[in-house]
């Protein structure tokens, strides 16, 4: 496994994190540092495409040099290295880096939010959150630039889940607010850095992941450290955003602001096939894993314990509620919309 200690040794940083071979720039380039909560390889289809894209049409008007998970700061220090522009830009969810809004507990994954990935942008769109994201980081000297969807959450383990039993007393690597929902069922969620996960498979420090899908377990190398993978999910769609620090982003001319926009979009976009895609074909497929899966009226027991969170959630502030009330509204409507948008 090449880790990010490994990698320093061979080559320097900015070396690295430079997306492209670019010819000399002028001194008026803007420069921008960029951070992703992503490691290398999973950086490759999630950010890197995007970035690549940005800096290959700015040109000598604007760079992004692309720094990876836990290079410059720790993903935990995210949120404050762009809020004081440490930083410039950071690709994370809401939850990872730490973010101090009412809205942090929604990145991420936010258990039973989302069925499908199709499910976040279409709340961000046009259910109202990009207006209460925008508000929130608008208080806290952020631009909240663009929302989309990743892989469902699943869990990946070493020895084979079941049943509910099964996962009891599981040291498991999740998102803090997936962590808080799953510790009433046993599980005991594990904070590590990501790069080092692998390895804490390996030695048994951690007994499986609630990470990402099966794409991700296979793209990053947990796939050969695992043996299991639940075909359950408590959640269809990973949520995270591109931000920026605010004083940069209103320093862009405002072509190069709707430039930066439409890679996002971009990047959206490819992740929508990608993980769509992957999931089913290494589900399929894939060798290296066995699916297991807990019978629909066990897993029901999870999924009501959602409800019930959702609403200790919303008691905790009138932003909170607001946003709880626009998933169940969205939810409710796409229950009695039916089939394909939910089923059962």
């Amino acid at each position: 496994m090449t880790t990010r200690r490994k990698f320093l040794q061979t080559a320097s940083v900015g070396a690295m994190a430079a997306p492209l071979a670019t010819p000399a720039l002028a001194s008026s380039t803007i420069k921008w540092r960029m951070q992703t909560y992503a490691g290398t390889a999973l950086a490759e289809h999630v950010v890197k495409p995007a970035i690549d894209m940005f800096n290959k049409i700015a040109g000598d008007r604007m760079q992004i040099e692309l720094y990876y998970a836990d290079q410059l700061v720790p993903t935990g220090e995210l949120f404050r290295a762009m809020q004081r522009g440490t930083i410039d830009a950071v690709q994370s969810d809401d939850d990872s880096m730490a973010s101090p809004t009412e809205v942090t507990v929604f990145g991420g994954y936010f258990p039973f939010g989302s069925r499908y990935s199709l499910d976040v942008p279409v709340l961000f769109n046009q259910y109202g959150l990009n207006e209460i994201w925008d508000e929130e980081y608008s208080k806290v000297g952020v631009k909240h630039i663009s929302a989309g969807s990743w892989d469902p959450c699943h869990f990946a383990t070493k020895d084979p889940i079941r049943s509910l039993a099964d996962l009891k007393g599981k040291r498991v690597f999740t998102f803090p607010t997936a962590g808080r929902f799953l510790s009433q069922f046993g599980v005991v969620p594990v904070t590590l850095p990501w790069e080092d996960i692998e390895v804490a498979l390996q030695t048994g420090e951690l007994d499986g992941v609630a990470w990402s899908g099966i794409t991700e377990d296979y793209t990053v190398g947990w796939a050969d450290v695992t043996n299991y993978f639940l075909t359950n999910n408590i959640s269809g769609a990973w949520a995270g955003s591109f931000f920026a620090n605010q004083g940069r982003w209103n320093e862009l001319p405002e072509d190069l602001q709707t430039l930066f926009r439409v890679c996002c979009d971009q990047s959206h976009y490819y992740r929508q096939w990608w993980y769509w895609g992957g999931e089913a074909s290494l589900r399929v497929n894939g060798p290296k894993m066995e699916l297991t899966s807990i019978p629909d009226a066990e897993w029901k027991t999870v999924e009501d314990a959602a409800v019930k969170f959702w609403d200790e959630i919303a008691a905790e502030s009138p932003t909170k509620a607001k946003v709880v009330e626009i998933f169940k509204k969205y939810n409710s409507d796409m229950q009695k919309a039916g089939r394909p948008y939910r089923y059962g």
